[in-house]
């Protein structure tokens, strides 16, 4: 027999102890996952059995799609053409190249999915052009990495398909569909904060609105968006499933932007196909890995101690909501997203449907949680690629994101408290 109390902390200090230590995740998860079946005595083939168990999912063939199509339409000639669509809808405003930059990160999130990825290409092109047009390089380095969290809300996001699959038979659809309002919310609050910050330090405005600019960068920016229309329509429209419509996606992807757009030749596409590799083996080292370490969760029931231990704190419906809030900010601080989601989707799904918050709801809460998180020191993925891409020391780019940082949670609190923000289109199409 075992101390339960005594597993339970081996699993835990010695997983704090390997990310403090700068482990890679993947092998901290794994290890720590080891070493409590060693002391449970359960055989370690077990390991091996949940990490296969983990990645051997119908639903899960979807995220590699997904990242394969986000590398494709990226390094396809796409940037360019949604940064002109942008500049045609808001770059009349004052501090126009920040509203771009916010509105092209939406555009681009829905075909990207991915907030690191939105950062490298958008923000090797947009950083250097807002300094030479008068924009200070933190506060453009700052306005890239924050809007480029839209795209983590934005169908299609393979950080939901994740988040399906650890929350148990979540309809993939049914959060497709919640992340629009939301990830629009947090374009809308991004382009206030960079509008009072431009009126203050006085930043220029662009070309006057034109209904004929705009009309043609639609037209020429059709295939890329097309792309989101056929994954959410035919998911949400039953016509296929989110793993069918990830592998339509990559084959329109690869026709774009070979064909149409000329963005990339074969060569290119062999290159693109090998950053996708480097890419899915750190997601699905970390989704087995995390399998595992789920599995000692589960056995030593921590799921329900830690919902005991904080509706044990207070019953207050509104300040258990806060607090899952600020576990998933800390936990942002020093984990990657992937693990994030995985771990702490067992223990504080519960949580939250306890408190009537909707499984769809939680997971637009945990993926914006998770995307400041990417933003934060010490372990913020995106933010280390801001720096770099805009050659932007870090301390300065993190003093210049502070207003942001109110902006988003700011939006985290609405969908935190308002649901119908989530559920309106969920509710309205696939009921």
């Amino acid at each position: 027999m075992y101390d339960t109390t005594v597993a339970i902390l081996i699993l835990l200090i010695s997983f704090l102890i390997m990310v403090m230590l700068r482990f890679p995740i993947a092998y901290a998860v794994g290890l720590s996952s080891v070493f409590c079946l060693l002391y449970m005595g359960i055989p370690i083939a077990t390991v091996c059995q949940q990490m296969v168990k983990g990645i051997n999912s119908f639903s899960l063939m979807a995220v590699p799609f997904f990242i394969t199509m986000g590398v494709l339409m990226g390094t396809g000639g796409i940037s360019e053409k949604l940064i002109a669509l942008a500049d045609a809808f808001v770059g009349w405003m004052t501090g126009g190249m920040a509203m771009v930059n916010i509105v092209a990160s939406y555009f681009f999130g829905g075909i990207s999915g991915s907030a690191a990825a939105d950062t490298a290409s958008l923000g090797s092109i947009l950083i250097p052009m807002m300094v030479d047009q008068g924009y200070d390089d933190d506060f453009s380095t700052a306005v890239t990495i924050t809007s480029s969290c839209e795209g983590l809300l934005v169908p299609p996001s393979h950080n939901m398909v994740i988040y399906a699959m650890a929350a148990g038979g979540v309809s993939v659809g049914s959060l497709f569909l919640a992340g629009y309002i939301p990830g629009a919310i947090l374009a809308v609050s991004l382009m206030v904060g960079s509008f009072i910050i431009s009126k203050i330090r006085k930043y220029p405005k662009g070309d006057k609105f034109s209904i004929i600019v705009l009309l043609k960068q639609l037209v020429k920016s059709f295939w890329a968006l097309a792309a989101v229309i056929i994954v959410v329509v035919g998911v949400v429209g039953g016509m296929f499933t989110a793993t069918e419509s990830a592998a339509i996606a990559v084959i329109y992807s690869l026709i774009v932007s070979v064909y149409i757009y000329k963005g990339l030749n074969w060569k290119g596409v062999w290159k693109s196909l090998e950053k996708c590799v480097d890419t899915l083996s750190i997601v699905l080292i970390l989704i087995s890995t995390s399998a595992a370490f789920g599995y000692c969760l589960t056995a030593l029931h921590v799921p329900a101690l830690a919902a005991n231990a904080i509706v044990g704190v207070t019953d207050n419906k509104i300040i258990i909501a806060l607090l899952i809030n600020l576990i998933l900010l800390f936990l942002g601080c020093i984990m990657d997203m992937s693990p994030i989601i995985l771990i702490a989707t067992p223990i504080l799904l519960p949580i939250a449907k306890q408190i009537g918050i909707d499984p769809v709801q939680f997971g637009i809460i945990m993926v914006l949680n998770c995307g400041i998180g990417l933003l934060t020191p010490p372990v913020g993925a995106v933010l280390f690629i801001g720096s770099a891409v805009g050659k932007v020391k870090m301390e300065r780019v993190v003093k210049a994101t502070v207003p942001f940082y109110v902006c988003m949670i700011i939006t985290l609190l609405l969908i935190t408290f308002i649901p119908d923000i989530c559920m309106f289109l969920p509710n309205l199409f696939m009921k």
